[in-house]
């Protein structure tokens, strides 16, 4: 199963940007390129623990939906998410924070397992896991836009 391992540096605290890593409009802000949209389960403000979310959404040429649902969460330092119903065999995403003096290390553990045995595993290694930290990086990229500038308070309103 391939894992996919980053790491970011954010200019800012631990809680606000896993409010953000959280947030439901901040993840369809940064996946607009493929029409990214909350359908079922927690489809605004912040995921909590048990807490299930539906996404739909155009991924190489095919829309595909996802369910997932948090299972462990520590705040403001990790959540898990996995995947319920999708595309993949298996899908676990784990979310740390770690606080550091000048800001918060994003570090992203993303665990699959592609279906459609020898075939699925030769597209993985040809494309998708490129693909898939392609999405990730993306993501995290929008985080840290947000937590590093004032537009966090346009999307974690309390």
């Amino acid at each position: 199963m391939p894992t996919i391992h980053l790491t970011t540096f954010i200019a800012a605290p631990a809680d606000r940007v896993f409010d953000l890593a959280r947030s439901i409009e901040l993840h369809k802000k940064s996946m607009a390129h493929t029409d990214e949209q909350a359908i079922a389960g927690t489809s605004s403000g912040l995921i909590e623990l048990n807490e299930t979310v539906t996404w739909k959404a155009k991924h190489l040429h095919k829309t595909r939906i996802l369910k997932s649902k948090i299972t462990a969460m520590s705040r403001p330092l990790s959540f898990t998410d996995e995947m319920l119903e999708g595309d993949f065999k298996m899908l676990r995403h784990e979310h740390h924070f770690k606080p550091i003096d000048n800001g918060t290390l994003l570090i992203d553990l993303f665990t699959f397992d592609i279906p459609y045995g020898a075939i699925g595993k030769l597209a993985g290694k040809l494309f998708l896991i490129r693909y898939m930290k392609d999405l990730l990086e993306t993501r995290n990229k929008a985080i840290k836009e947000y937590a590093e500038s004032d537009k966090w308070r346009f999307v974690l309103t309390r």
